[in-house]
């Protein structure tokens, strides 16, 4: 029987949503770092926890797109990538942590370090396999 990939979406995500105040943490500190003058409300910090924690949580939950058999893994790849960019945009836009001006430098950012990602796991790994078929022959 197949596990549910929605209970397995859900698993990851609340294993990692507690990464979305450290991250809330770490972005205010650079901001507060670049200008010593931030002042935070409270609705600004309950909205930048939620989100950051929603973030994480989704960050987390999409990975269980590589789990999905019937997908070719550049398929899941660029879904992941799809909604980890919108999801990501989507949080440092409604914070304010971006301005509208600097969406296209942020996007060819992320995918070019998404890509460099992906590109570092992807040849790490086929040296691994090409190492094993070595040894087996």
């Amino acid at each position: 029987m197949k596990k549910s990939y929605i209970l397995e979406f859900v698993k990851r995500g609340l294993m990692f949503a507690w990464g979305g105040p450290a991250i809330t943490a770490i972005v205010w500190f650079i901001i507060w770092k670049t200008n010593n003058e931030i002042v935070l409300s409270v609705p600004e910090v309950v909205l930048g926890v939620l989100s950051t924690t929603l973030l994480a949580f989704i960050a987390a939950g999409v990975s269980i797109i590589h789990q999905m058999e019937a997908l070719p893994k550049s398929i899941a790849a660029l879904i992941q990538g799809s909604v980890l960019l919108a999801v990501y945009l989507a949080t440092y836009l409604i914070n304010g942590w971006i301005a509208l001006s600097m969406v296209w430098i942020f996007i060819v950012v992320f995918i070019a370090t998404f890509v460099a990602i992906w590109g570092i796991i992807y040849l790490s790994i086929r040296t691994k396999v090409n190492k094993l078929n070595k040894v087996m022959k």
